[in-house]
């Protein structure tokens, strides 16, 4: 009993082969007959994996690029036209891997699987490669608080054999490493999970429109909190592409965010007494898949802390500066989920109608000098644009320059800090 309720909870166990060759045929009976409900949960729970694409191994030594096997463009910002996830005020962890070797481990993470850094053909950056029956803690050791941000962006890239419509399943979350290191080795095993504050969320990718997902929380060894399935159909649009993950915690409310679309908003999951400090996802086991036909990638990683008030500091304090407006590398187009902190400076200004904002774009130190002025120059531009052209601001009322990186706020030499002086103000006239 004790290990099924671990199966249900932690990103770290996983169904053997031996087990799942068992149930495939479950699996296919669950779909043409629609069994009840409660077989079809235990079926789910083993079954269930995501979505991939045959990928062969990339050439880590030279770095030859993978080659995800889809390209599908990105959604336009029109797509997150209800996306309202804003990101905490100060950058507590942050993870690019601009600066770890392909086809390592990324400096500072443990596993008990494999991983390893790659690039990828048809999109920028670095990205980390997991492995199905993995579990991957990573290297931040910081007190998230109780009101918090995480955000990251996953490809889920395969190609289902024929049998299957299913995907291998996988979970990312946090949990409470208590006195020890949050990536200490001895957190594999059950008996140190069993009393740790965890909140989970598990999703179950299916490649047509029956995927679903779940929200699940524990505290000090029990279970405090789960949402059960909640259906998912517009899970397979975000496959073979880079999508936005984002989870909002303040205090014992939860937001979660996948692609634009909000799957939980619930009020009561979180414990009082939970101290998160870390982060974990793991790939479960499926019979049908391995790393010939099947790839997760995961990057841009960013925990932030702090409930930002967007409202109040325009207004009141004269000054609004925020990391969530975000950016293709080294250009100056903004990503789709940067819309919910455009809507809202165009909603502040279109209640006000008096109020006139300039517009600054900052960089870290990253690069030349010259070359990051003009860029932060550009974005600026591009965000007055879109607040323009996609929120009817009167051009008139905007104003926008770059300072590059002459004036950080973060120290240049962390990831962390780099990622927070990467950041546009909006100044009130």
């Amino acid at each position: 009993m004790k290990k099924l309720i671990l199966l249900c909870v932690f990103i770290a166990p996983f169904v053997s082969q031996a087990q799942l060759g068992g149930l495939v045929n479950k699996a296919k009976n669950k779909i043409k007959e629609k069994l009840d409900n409660k077989v079809d949960r235990e079926i789910d729970k083993s079954l269930d994996p995501p979505k991939e694409k045959t990928k062969e191994e990339e050439n880590k030594t030279s770095g030859e690029e993978n080659k995800p096997g889809g390209t599908e463009a990105r959604s336009p910002i029109a797509a997150y036209s209800r996306y309202d996830f804003i990101p905490g005020e100060k950058v507590l962890y942050a993870e690019d891997l601009a600066q770890d070797n392909i086809g390592e481990l990324p400096l500072g993470w443990n596993t008990r699987g494999k991983g390893e850094v790659v690039t990828l053909e048809n999109f920028p950056g670095k990205w980390m490669r997991m492995f199905t029956g993995a579990t991957y803690l990573f290297g931040n050791n910081k007190p998230f608080g109780e009101n918090f941000t995480v955000e990251f962006d996953l490809i889920v890239d395969g190609t289902a054999p024929q049998g299957t419509r299913f995907l291998p399943g996988f979970k990312f979350g946090m949990f409470s490493s208590g006195t020890k290191k949050a990536t200490d080795k001895s957190l594999w095993s059950e008996s140190e999970w069993m009393d740790k504050n965890v909140l989970s969320i598990t999703t179950k990718p299916n490649l047509d429109l029956i995927s679903k997902a779940e929200l699940y929380s524990r505290e000090k060894g029990s279970q405090s909190f789960s949402s059960g399935n909640t259906d998912f159909a517009a899970f397979s649009k975000s496959y073979f592409k880079p999508a936005h993950y984002a989870i909002q915690v303040q205090k014992s409310r939860v937001r979660v965010w996948i692609d634009g679309n909000k799957v939980f908003d619930i009020p009561e999951v979180v414990g009082s007494s939970i101290p998160f400090n870390n982060l974990v996802f793991g790939v479960s086991d499926y019979v049908f898949y391995n790393e010939s036909n099947f790839g997760i990638y995961i990057s841009n990683i960013k925990v932030a802390t702090g409930v930002p008030d967007t409202r109040h500091k325009l207004l009141d304090e004269g000054k609004f500066s925020t990391t969530g407006i975000l950016f293709d590398l080294n250009s100056a187009s903004i990503k789709p989920e940067s819309n919910s902190v455009l809507k809202e400076i165009g909603n502040l200004m279109k209640e006000n109608k008096d109020l006139r904002v300039k517009i600054i774009g900052h960089t870290s130190s990253d690069g030349d000098d010259a070359a990051n002025l003009e860029l932060s120059k550009k974005r600026a531009a591009a965000i007055k644009d879109a607040l323009v052209k996609d929120h009817k601001i009167e051009e008139e009322r905007l104003q926008a320059e770059g300072k590059g990186e002459t004036q950080p706020v973060g120290d240049n030499k962390t990831k962390e800090g780099q990622a927070q002086n990467r950041r546009v103000e909006f100044i009130k006239l």
